[in-house]
Protein backbone atom coordinates (compact mmCIF):
# COMPACT_ATOMS: atom_id res chain seq x y z
CA UNK A 1 0.00 0.00 0.00
CA UNK A 2 1.36 3.41 -0.99
CA UNK A 3 1.53 5.61 2.12
CA UNK A 4 2.99 8.68 0.41
CA UNK A 5 0.80 11.82 0.52
CA UNK A 6 -1.17 12.56 -2.63
CA UNK A 7 -0.62 15.78 -4.57
CA UNK A 8 -2.96 16.99 -7.30
CA UNK A 9 -1.38 19.05 -10.08
CA UNK A 10 -3.74 21.64 -11.55
CA UNK A 11 -2.68 23.28 -14.82
CA UNK A 12 0.77 23.32 -16.38
CA UNK A 13 3.91 23.25 -14.25
CA UNK A 14 7.58 23.02 -15.20
CA UNK A 15 9.12 19.62 -15.90
CA UNK A 16 11.46 19.90 -12.93
CA UNK A 17 8.64 20.73 -10.51
CA UNK A 18 6.44 17.92 -11.82
CA UNK A 19 9.33 15.46 -11.54
CA UNK A 20 10.11 16.53 -7.97
CA UNK A 21 6.48 16.00 -6.99
CA UNK A 22 6.22 12.68 -8.84
CA UNK A 23 9.45 11.39 -7.28
CA UNK A 24 8.32 12.15 -3.73
CA UNK A 25 4.54 11.87 -3.65
CA UNK A 26 1.61 10.11 -5.21
CA UNK A 27 0.65 12.40 -8.08
CA UNK A 28 -2.58 13.01 -9.93
CA UNK A 29 -3.33 15.46 -12.73
CA UNK A 30 -6.64 17.28 -13.01
CA UNK A 31 -8.12 16.71 -16.48
CA UNK A 32 -8.76 19.84 -18.54
CA UNK A 33 -12.08 18.77 -20.05
CA UNK A 34 -15.03 19.58 -17.71
CA UNK A 35 -16.80 16.23 -18.11
CA UNK A 36 -13.59 14.35 -17.40
CA UNK A 37 -12.99 16.60 -14.39
CA UNK A 38 -16.34 15.66 -12.88
CA UNK A 39 -15.62 11.95 -13.20
CA UNK A 40 -12.11 12.43 -11.85
CA UNK A 41 -13.30 14.36 -8.81
CA UNK A 42 -16.04 11.85 -8.08
CA UNK A 43 -13.38 9.15 -7.81
CA UNK A 44 -10.51 11.05 -6.17
CA UNK A 45 -11.80 14.13 -4.32
CA UNK A 46 -11.79 12.58 -0.83
CA UNK A 47 -8.13 11.58 -0.95
CA UNK A 48 -6.66 14.91 -2.11
CA UNK A 49 -5.20 17.17 0.58
CA UNK A 50 -2.61 19.08 -1.47
CA UNK A 51 -2.75 20.96 -4.77
CA UNK A 52 0.15 22.32 -6.80
CA UNK A 53 -0.86 24.99 -9.31
CA UNK A 54 0.31 28.34 -10.70
CA UNK A 55 -0.82 31.95 -10.71
CA UNK A 56 -1.38 31.59 -14.45
CA UNK A 57 -3.93 28.81 -13.93
CA UNK A 58 -5.29 29.68 -10.50
CA UNK A 59 -7.56 27.84 -8.10
CA UNK A 60 -11.28 28.57 -7.90
CA UNK A 61 -13.54 28.35 -4.90
CA UNK A 62 -15.61 25.81 -6.85
CA UNK A 63 -12.65 23.47 -7.24
CA UNK A 64 -11.60 23.92 -3.62
CA UNK A 65 -15.14 23.11 -2.52
CA UNK A 66 -15.00 19.91 -4.58
CA UNK A 67 -12.00 18.77 -2.50
CA UNK A 68 -13.42 18.42 1.03
CA UNK A 69 -10.10 17.40 2.64
CA UNK A 70 -7.96 20.04 0.93
CA UNK A 71 -5.36 21.59 3.27
CA UNK A 72 -2.77 23.20 0.98
CA UNK A 73 -2.71 25.06 -2.34
CA UNK A 74 0.92 25.68 -3.37
CA UNK A 75 1.07 28.14 -6.27
CA UNK A 76 3.93 29.07 -8.57
CA UNK A 77 3.92 32.86 -8.94
CA UNK A 78 3.94 35.88 -6.68
CA UNK A 79 0.44 37.06 -7.64
CA UNK A 80 -2.53 35.33 -6.08
CA UNK A 81 -5.45 37.17 -7.64
CA UNK A 82 -6.29 34.00 -9.61
CA UNK A 83 -6.60 32.02 -6.37
CA UNK A 84 -9.73 32.40 -4.25
CA UNK A 85 -7.82 33.34 -1.13
CA UNK A 86 -10.95 34.43 0.74
CA UNK A 87 -12.56 31.02 0.31
CA UNK A 88 -9.34 29.33 1.40
CA UNK A 89 -9.07 31.52 4.49
CA UNK A 90 -12.67 30.87 5.46
CA UNK A 91 -12.23 27.11 5.11
CA UNK A 92 -8.84 26.76 6.76
CA UNK A 93 -6.90 26.04 3.58
CA UNK A 94 -3.29 27.22 3.44
CA UNK A 95 -2.31 29.04 0.22
CA UNK A 96 1.33 29.72 -0.67
CA UNK A 97 3.02 31.76 -3.39
CA UNK A 98 6.62 32.35 -4.47
CA UNK A 99 7.67 35.86 -3.42
CA UNK A 100 11.17 37.40 -3.46
CA UNK A 101 12.80 34.88 -5.80
CA UNK A 102 11.41 36.74 -8.84
CA UNK A 103 11.97 40.31 -7.68
CA UNK A 104 15.17 40.90 -9.64
CA UNK A 105 13.93 39.59 -12.96
CA UNK A 106 10.63 41.47 -12.79
CA UNK A 107 12.46 44.67 -11.83
CA UNK A 108 14.96 44.12 -14.66
CA UNK A 109 12.09 43.86 -17.12
CA UNK A 110 10.46 47.02 -15.77
CA UNK A 111 13.67 48.95 -16.43
CA UNK A 112 14.01 47.28 -19.82
CA UNK A 113 10.51 48.35 -20.84
CA UNK A 114 11.18 51.86 -19.57
CA UNK A 115 14.39 52.25 -21.56
CA UNK A 116 12.98 50.49 -24.62
CA UNK A 117 9.86 52.62 -24.98
CA UNK A 118 11.59 55.90 -24.12
CA UNK A 119 14.60 55.35 -26.39
CA UNK A 120 12.62 53.67 -29.19
CA UNK A 121 14.71 50.48 -29.15
CA UNK A 122 12.03 48.12 -30.47
CA UNK A 123 10.91 50.78 -32.94
CA UNK A 124 14.51 51.28 -34.16
CA UNK A 125 14.91 47.53 -34.60
CA UNK A 126 11.81 47.44 -36.82
CA UNK A 127 13.01 50.58 -38.60
CA UNK A 128 16.19 48.81 -39.73
CA UNK A 129 14.54 45.47 -40.49
CA UNK A 130 11.97 47.21 -42.67
CA UNK A 131 14.75 48.82 -44.72
CA UNK A 132 13.77 52.38 -43.78
CA UNK A 133 17.17 53.65 -42.65
CA UNK A 134 18.31 54.24 -46.23
CA UNK A 135 15.53 56.75 -46.79
CA UNK A 136 15.17 58.72 -43.55
CA UNK A 137 16.22 59.07 -39.94
CA UNK A 138 14.37 57.41 -37.10
CA UNK A 139 12.35 59.52 -34.68
CA UNK A 140 13.90 60.94 -31.53
CA UNK A 141 13.33 59.32 -28.16
CA UNK A 142 13.27 60.70 -24.63
CA UNK A 143 15.94 60.65 -21.96
CA UNK A 144 15.56 58.27 -19.02
CA UNK A 145 18.31 59.48 -16.67
CA UNK A 146 17.47 62.29 -14.24
CA UNK A 147 13.74 61.88 -14.83
CA UNK A 148 11.12 61.08 -12.16
CA UNK A 149 10.18 57.44 -11.72
CA UNK A 150 6.84 57.20 -9.93
CA UNK A 151 6.22 53.74 -8.51
CA UNK A 152 2.71 52.60 -7.65
CA UNK A 153 3.19 49.96 -4.96
CA UNK A 154 6.53 50.08 -3.16
CA UNK A 155 6.66 46.44 -2.09
CA UNK A 156 9.52 44.01 -2.69
CA UNK A 157 9.40 44.39 -6.47
CA UNK A 158 8.74 48.13 -6.29
CA UNK A 159 11.85 48.61 -4.16
CA UNK A 160 13.92 46.51 -6.57
CA UNK A 161 12.74 48.78 -9.40
CA UNK A 162 13.59 51.87 -7.34
CA UNK A 163 17.11 50.56 -6.72
CA UNK A 164 17.67 50.18 -10.45
CA UNK A 165 16.15 53.57 -11.21
CA UNK A 166 18.50 55.17 -8.68
CA UNK A 167 21.43 53.85 -10.71
CA UNK A 168 20.07 55.95 -13.59
CA UNK A 169 20.10 59.03 -11.36
CA UNK A 170 16.33 59.14 -11.43
CA UNK A 171 14.25 60.87 -8.80
CA UNK A 172 12.11 58.24 -7.04
CA UNK A 173 8.57 58.87 -5.84
CA UNK A 174 5.89 56.40 -4.81
CA UNK A 175 2.24 55.92 -3.96
CA UNK A 176 1.00 53.39 -1.43
CA UNK A 177 -1.32 52.80 1.48
CA UNK A 178 1.13 54.43 3.90
CA UNK A 179 4.51 56.12 3.98
CA UNK A 180 7.42 53.76 4.52
CA UNK A 181 10.07 54.63 7.10
CA UNK A 182 12.93 52.65 5.55
CA UNK A 183 13.20 54.72 2.35
CA UNK A 184 13.84 58.38 1.61
CA UNK A 185 11.80 58.55 -1.58
CA UNK A 186 9.05 61.12 -2.05
CA UNK A 187 5.74 59.73 -0.79
CA UNK A 188 2.37 60.59 -2.30
CA UNK A 189 -0.94 59.60 -0.76
CA UNK A 190 -2.69 60.95 -3.86
CA UNK A 191 -2.19 58.89 -7.03
CA UNK A 192 -3.25 61.77 -9.27
CA UNK A 193 -0.49 63.95 -7.84
CA UNK A 194 2.09 61.20 -8.32
CA UNK A 195 0.99 60.85 -11.96
CA UNK A 196 1.36 64.58 -12.53
CA UNK A 197 4.87 64.49 -11.03
CA UNK A 198 6.08 61.38 -12.87
CA UNK A 199 7.84 61.04 -16.19
CA UNK A 200 7.49 57.26 -15.88
CA UNK A 201 4.61 55.78 -13.89
CA UNK A 202 5.59 52.20 -13.02
CA UNK A 203 2.94 49.81 -11.73
CA UNK A 204 4.11 47.23 -9.18
CA UNK A 205 0.99 46.73 -7.08
CA UNK A 206 -1.14 43.61 -6.57
CA UNK A 207 -4.47 43.11 -8.30
CA UNK A 208 -7.28 43.24 -5.77
CA UNK A 209 -10.84 44.46 -5.76
CA UNK A 210 -9.56 47.83 -4.56
CA UNK A 211 -6.94 48.19 -7.31
CA UNK A 212 -9.02 47.17 -10.33
CA UNK A 213 -8.76 49.99 -12.91
CA UNK A 214 -6.88 52.16 -10.41
CA UNK A 215 -5.16 53.54 -13.52
CA UNK A 216 -8.09 55.21 -15.22
CA UNK A 217 -8.65 57.98 -17.76
CA UNK A 218 -8.00 60.74 -15.23
CA UNK A 219 -4.72 59.23 -14.03
CA UNK A 220 -3.55 58.88 -17.63
CA UNK A 221 -4.51 62.48 -18.35
CA UNK A 222 -2.53 63.53 -15.28
CA UNK A 223 0.50 61.54 -16.46
CA UNK A 224 0.39 63.73 -19.54
CA UNK A 225 1.72 63.83 -23.06
CA UNK A 226 5.36 63.46 -21.98
CA UNK A 227 4.69 60.62 -19.53
CA UNK A 228 5.09 56.87 -20.00
CA UNK A 229 3.12 54.08 -18.32
CA UNK A 230 5.03 50.90 -17.42
CA UNK A 231 3.03 47.89 -16.20
CA UNK A 232 4.67 44.74 -14.83
CA UNK A 233 1.95 44.21 -12.21
CA UNK A 234 -1.39 42.86 -13.43
CA UNK A 235 -3.50 43.88 -16.42
CA UNK A 236 -6.59 44.43 -14.29
CA UNK A 237 -5.10 47.45 -12.52
CA UNK A 238 -5.33 49.43 -15.78
CA UNK A 239 -8.50 50.42 -17.59
CA UNK A 240 -7.29 49.07 -20.92
CA UNK A 241 -9.88 50.90 -23.00
CA UNK A 242 -8.85 54.18 -21.39
CA UNK A 243 -5.19 53.37 -22.06
CA UNK A 244 -5.78 52.67 -25.74
CA UNK A 245 -7.75 55.92 -26.01
CA UNK A 246 -5.01 57.91 -24.26
CA UNK A 247 -2.34 56.50 -26.57
CA UNK A 248 -4.42 57.10 -29.69
CA UNK A 249 -5.10 60.70 -28.72
CA UNK A 250 -1.53 61.44 -27.62
CA UNK A 251 -2.60 62.04 -24.02
CA UNK A 252 0.50 60.07 -22.88
CA UNK A 253 3.85 59.58 -24.59
CA UNK A 254 3.83 55.79 -24.63
CA UNK A 255 3.59 52.55 -22.67
CA UNK A 256 5.64 49.47 -21.85
CA UNK A 257 3.31 46.60 -21.04
CA UNK A 258 4.08 43.09 -19.84
CA UNK A 259 0.57 42.34 -18.57
CA UNK A 260 -2.92 42.80 -19.99
CA UNK A 261 -6.48 42.82 -18.79
CA UNK A 262 -7.68 39.78 -20.78
CA UNK A 263 -4.58 37.64 -21.34
CA UNK A 264 -3.65 36.15 -23.72
CA UNK A 265 -5.81 38.57 -25.71
CA UNK A 266 -4.38 42.04 -26.27
CA UNK A 267 -5.96 45.09 -27.94
CA UNK A 268 -5.04 45.01 -31.62
CA UNK A 269 -4.82 48.81 -31.64
CA UNK A 270 -1.66 48.49 -29.55
CA UNK A 271 0.02 46.29 -32.17
CA UNK A 272 0.27 49.16 -34.62
CA UNK A 273 1.65 51.76 -32.20
CA UNK A 274 5.36 52.56 -32.41
CA UNK A 275 5.28 54.18 -28.96
CA UNK A 276 4.18 50.97 -27.24
CA UNK A 277 6.38 48.01 -26.26
CA UNK A 278 4.56 44.74 -25.61
CA UNK A 279 5.83 41.59 -23.89
CA UNK A 280 3.80 38.50 -23.09
CA UNK A 281 3.86 38.39 -19.26
CA UNK A 282 7.54 37.45 -19.08
CA UNK A 283 8.50 39.24 -15.87
CA UNK A 284 9.72 36.05 -14.20
CA UNK A 285 10.49 34.17 -17.41
CA UNK A 286 14.17 33.36 -17.03
CA UNK A 287 15.63 29.91 -16.48
CA UNK A 288 17.15 30.95 -13.15
CA UNK A 289 14.01 32.52 -11.69
CA UNK A 290 11.56 29.88 -12.86
CA UNK A 291 13.84 27.22 -11.33
CA UNK A 292 13.93 29.13 -8.04
CA UNK A 293 10.15 29.50 -8.10
CA UNK A 294 9.70 25.77 -8.72
CA UNK A 295 12.04 24.97 -5.84
CA UNK A 296 10.05 27.22 -3.51
CA UNK A 297 6.74 25.59 -4.50
CA UNK A 298 8.21 22.18 -3.75
CA UNK A 299 9.76 23.40 -0.48
CA UNK A 300 6.36 24.70 0.63
CA UNK A 301 4.77 21.31 -0.11
CA UNK A 302 7.55 19.43 1.69
CA UNK A 303 7.46 21.63 4.76
CA UNK A 304 3.67 21.63 5.05
CA UNK A 305 3.28 17.88 4.59
CA UNK A 306 6.05 17.28 7.11
CA UNK A 307 3.99 19.16 9.70
CA UNK A 308 6.33 22.15 9.82
CA UNK A 309 3.95 24.63 8.21
CA UNK A 310 4.30 26.52 4.94
CA UNK A 311 7.38 28.63 4.19
CA UNK A 312 5.66 31.45 2.27
CA UNK A 313 1.97 31.40 3.19
CA UNK A 314 -0.46 33.94 1.79
CA UNK A 315 -3.12 32.60 4.17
Amino acid sequence: MNTKPLVLIVGKLSKTLKKAIEDNYQTLYLPEEPTEQQAFLKTNSQSITTVATSAAHGMTAELMAALPNLKLVASLGVGYDSLDVQYAKTHGICVTNTPDVLNDCVADLAMGLMIDVARNISYADRFIRDGLWQDRSAKLGRKVSHKTCGIVGLGRIGKAIAKRAEAFDMNIAYYGRHQQTDVNYDFYDDLNKLAITSDFLVLALPATGDTTHIINEQILNDLGEKGFLINIARGAVVDENALVKALKEGKIAGAGLDVFEHEPNTPKELWEMDNVVLTNHIGSATYETREAMAELVFANIQSFLAGKGAITPVV
